[in-house]
């Protein structure tokens, strides 16, 4: 039996993330539904977004959801993305370590490959390698 891993995140502003996410990867929003589709759902819930999914980079499914607790993110996950082009690899890393912090400067490394890690605005650590 086989089984599909998907990175899901919990976020304060899933849709402004989302938007952000699909302009500096290139992406779109597939599927967005809110908790104000759900009968009952109280006034202060309605626009929140109960599930989210987009493509980046590609078809790479990413899916969020606004969080009810604080939405905290820290270095034990990170997400990667691995390009064939070195353009398109530094491209991507610039424009998510934007209004965020560089933390590993995108560049060839000693491994042959070129790698750099970088926290977006939203707190998510993201792994950027050209093989």
């Amino acid at each position: 039996m086989g089984a599909k891993l998907n990175a899901y995140l919990m976020s304060k502003d899933a849709r402004g993330q989302a938007k952000f996410y699909a302009e500096a990867l290139g992406g779109e929003i597939q599927f967005l539904t809110t908790y104000g589709e759900t009968p009952g759902t109280p006034e202060a819930m309605k626009d929140k977004v109960m599930h989210l999914t987009l493509t980046v980079a590609g078809t790479n499914p990413l899916m969020m959801a606004d969080a009810f607790d604080e939405a905290a993110y820290n270095r034990c996950i990170c997400l990667s993305l691995s390009y064939d082009d070195v353009t398109e690899a530094e491209s991507a890393y610039a424009k998510l370590s934007e209004g965020g912090v560089s933390k590993y400067p995108f560049a060839l490394q000693p491994w042959g490959a070129y790698y750099g890690e970088a926290i977006d605005p939203y707190g998510v650590t993201w792994m950027i390698t050209k093989q």
